[in-house]
């Protein structure tokens, strides 16, 4: 279990706060009205059956969308609704589906997380001048210590494509991290993986939040997200249902209800969740447009 923590609630300052922000595609609510902090030294978990706005919510964290309704503040500041302004600010993200650069090394995919800290402009990569190339060489140092935190510095040199899921995924990881930022949103981390593999991401995100980096993590395995997380919200047709510690969110009945399909009161129809799965596939499909 999770033991550990770098601070404590009452004292830990706010990374994230999310207040009040809705999602409306036309006449279709994919997020309503939806509060979130976390706080630094905490790893927070977002669940809720398919349909439920997750992936929405964080496009809307993260600048993909214009939340129609409420604001997203980090450290106290309002973001603009620009994904690098966000990256800049201090978010990183990773997505559902690996969306790495198959084609070039290991190496370079966590050199392009570097380019919102760097600071050379066209011409100085094309002079190559002293500033350039101190950057260069910095960039390069960074990206190898973050291979070497993920155990992966023995294939910096090997293309993307053929390294095998397991280790793409903390590549993905890794480029996140190279932006260094001081919340860290992941999306579905373990999808695909085997119980060997979940249990390595489980160590791998118990270290960079003792690197002081905040958590957000979406995730349908709930033994993974119970023993991970400090806190856990549920989201069910786009609305918070339920948020706190991971036994009290397990034990009630109403997040039971929600991923058994049992109505209660309140819960939405049929009819209501196919609607609301059709804006998150929608949301997938344009953040990995985006992305490319």
């Amino acid at each position: 279990m999770n033991t550990m923590t770098t601070t404590t609630p009452e004292t830990a300052t706010t990374v994230l706060d999310a207040s009040g922000v809705t999602m409306r595609f036309g006449g279709l609510t994919a997020v309503r009205d939806v509060d979130l902090t976390v706080k630094a030294g905490e790893i927070v978990g977002l669940i809720g059956p398919n349909g439920a706005g997750k992936t929405t919510f964080f496009n809307c964290l993260t600048g993909l969308y214009v939340p129609t309704e409420g604001k997203v503040r980090y450290k106290g500041t309002v973001l603009p609704p620009k994904p690098h302004l966000v990256t800049q600010a201090g978010i990183a993200r990773t997505f559902q589906n690996i969306r790495l650069f198959a084609n070039m090394t290991v190496l370079e995919n966590v050199l392009v997380g570097r380019h919102t800290r760097t600071k050379e402009g066209l011409w100085s990569a094309l002079l190559r001048g002293p500033g350039f190339k101190k950057a260069e060489a910095a960039s390069h140092a960074r990206a190898m210590e973050l291979l070497e935190f993920i155990g992966l510095q023995d294939k910096a040199d090997h293309l993307a494509r053929n390294l095998p899921y397991g280790d793409q995924r903390k590549l993905e990881i890794a480029r996140a991290l190279a932006s260094d930022p001081g919340l860290l949103l992941l999306d579905e981390p373990t999808a695909g993986m085997n119980p060997q593999e979940t249990r390595v991401t489980e160590e791998l995100i118990f270290a960079i939040r003792d690197m002081g980096i905040a958590v957000l993590v979406i995730e349908h395995d709930m033994r993974f997200i119970f023993n991970l997380c400090d806190r856990v919200a549920c989201l069910v047709q786009g609305e918070k249902l339920v948020e706190g510690t991971p036994g009290d969110v397990q034990a009630d009945e109403r997040v039971v209800a929600a991923y058994l399909g049992t109505p209660f009161e309140g819960a939405p129809g049929a009819d209501e969740v196919a609607e609301v799965e059709a804006a998150e596939a929608h949301s997938t499909t344009r953040t990995e447009g985006e992305t490319q």
